[in-house]
């Protein structure tokens, strides 16, 4: 059996996702084949798997950082908000249904036997398995139904390592509460805990992790920094990205939608030092962009509603007669359109509504899901820049079938299943395509920021970043930060001693 370690947190965002993804690296540096494991991942955030399944981005993350390829095993439920109060629930990959949070709770029965299956998978082959778990093991009233935190470790018979966030302030308390609120068998399987996300002198720390160790009798692992500027994919519900900005020269606006999903299609501009991404949540901070792009969506129609009420609608229309460029991905390329029917109610209980009409097509959503990785030639121009030909691939997520309603749009790629994708508005200036990942092509986003460049006057930029590449050194800078500051001897004892 597969060695194995399982990551919990004191709460979100203490860097669960993270440290899994470092010491997958590490450990894969080390030659060992390793590979991430989250029963339950709830996001809005997904990618597909060379098979078509869909899978939570942080195991993607993970899968990347341990150089294998994304497994929908890695990750065998997914929740994707579709309100406040559901979800709909992907299972090994495939659409199970929309639930309410009290249906799924009582599921739990029907989904072990599919996260035990999922990890004897993975078991079979890779020698160890990194587990994350979500949110924080001292949930008391959701522990009866837990099947991602000790309930997770109890069905795989994982050992623990907590961490705890001191840049939240309260670590101490929060690592020692946490512990004290589990059960004597849980507290068992906790072999240390890590401290999180540090800034300043950390001999000032020492006395009170010296204590810690004490009253849980527990080691500490490391204290490890924060990590400046990681250009690694974050989560959606603990990202910083969405309220960073700078003063760099162009600005690629995208409209922050309520369902904003897939918002990983634009880390990737991260990359480019004179690009400022910026999430715009109030219309008049669309004049500037220099690119505007409407986002995927989990539910198109509650947030074309959204950009109808918020004044989004005319500041966009404001931009398109201005001259900006404007892109819609998947939901985004559905908003474009005249309009969106969901007769099923697949996404919402509301049945139609209007697009903004930039592009003559209408979309039906249907109850079968697409999911598959794909390739295409571009077919048409876009805002007169020379695209024509370019061979793009990208991943398509999406419910709905989107059909031009004449020859004003004109087909935007022919695809790799011999189908066409997407529609270029009749002067070229509005696109919108089912085509996720679109920018981490290099080519089709170099090609588009020089074109903005010319415009604006500025230099163009004669080297293309290549994202693959700069993802790699990321994620061995993530690894020999981690390394530096973590008790790699303890760790691998605990994990040679593990219940494997």
């Amino acid at each position: 059996m597969s060695k194995k370690i399982m990551f919990q947190g004191t709460g979100s965002s203490v860097g669960k996702s993270i440290i899994v993804a470092a010491v997958c690296r590490i450990l894969n540096n080390q030659g060992v084949v390793v590979a991430p494991f989250k029963s339950q991942n709830m996001s809005l955030n997904s990618f597909i798997t060379e098979d078509g399944k869909e899978m939570g981005r942080a195991q993607v993350v993970q899968a990347e950082a341990a150089r294998v390829n994304p497994m929908v095993e890695m990750n065998p439920i997914l929740l994707k908000p579709t309100s406040d109060i559901g979800s709909q629930v992907i299972l090994n990959g495939e659409v199970f249904k929309n639930m309410e949070a009290m249906k799924y709770f009582s599921a739990k029965d029907y989904l072990i036997p599919h996260i035990k299956v999922a990890f004897e998978k993975l078991e079979s082959l890779f020698e160890t398995i990194v587990i994350e778990g979500a949110g924080s093991p001292a949930e008391i009233n959701l522990r009866s139904r837990d099947i991602v935190n000790m309930g997770l470790a109890e069905i795989v018979d994982t050992d623990v390592i907590l961490i705890g966030d001191v840049d939240k302030g309260g670590v101490f308390a929060s690592l020692y509460g946490t512990f004290l609120l589990l059960s004597k068998e849980e507290q068992k399987r906790v072999k240390g805990f890590l401290i999180n996300k540090f800034r300043g002198d950390v001999s000032l720390l020492m006395s009170g992790v010296e204590m810690l160790e004490e009253l849980i009798d527990r080691p500490c692992l490391g204290v490890i920094p924060f990590i400046q500027d990681l250009k690694v994919d974050d989560e959606d519900s603990v990202t910083d990205r969405f309220t960073a900005k700078s003063n760099n020269a162009i600005k690629v606006g995208v409209v922050k939608l309520p369902y904003m999903s897939n918002f990983t299609d634009f880390t990737v501009f991260d990359l480019e030092k004179d690009v400022n991404l910026e999430y715009i949540t109030e219309p008049l901070a669309l004049e500037t962009c220099d690119l505007i792009v409407i986002p995927g969506s989990k539910n198109t129609i509650h947030d074309m509603r959204y950009v109808s009420e918020s004044g989004m609608n005319q500041a966009i229309y404001r931009a398109h007669r201005k001259g900006t460029p404007i892109i819609g991905i998947c939901g985004g390329y559905q908003i474009l359109g005249q309009t969106i029917e969901d007769t099923f109610g697949v996404e919402s209980k509301e049945i139609k509504i209007n697009g903004l009409g930039l592009l003559d097509v209408h979309t039906t959503m249907s109850e079968e899901k697409t999911t598959r990785q794909a390739s295409g030639n571009v077919l048409s121009n876009f805002f007169n820049i020379e695209l024509e030909g370019m061979k793009l691939s990208g991943y398509e997520i999406h419910m709905g079938i989107t059909s031009h309603l004449s020859d004003s749009v004109r087909p935007f790629m022919s695809t790799d299943k011999n189908e066409h994708d997407g529609g270029i508005s009749a002067d070229g200036s509005v696109l919108g395509t089912y085509f996720h990942g679109i920018f981490d092509n290099d080519n089709f986003r170099h090609t588009v920021l020089n074109n903005i460049r010319t415009k604006k006057g500025f230099k163009t930029s004669d080297e293309s970043v290549d994202f693959e590449e700069l993802k790699d050194s990321e994620y061995n800078r993530l690894a020999k930060h981690v390394e530096a500051h973590i008790n790699m001897p303890l760790l691998l004892k605990i994990l040679n001693e593990s219940r494997g």
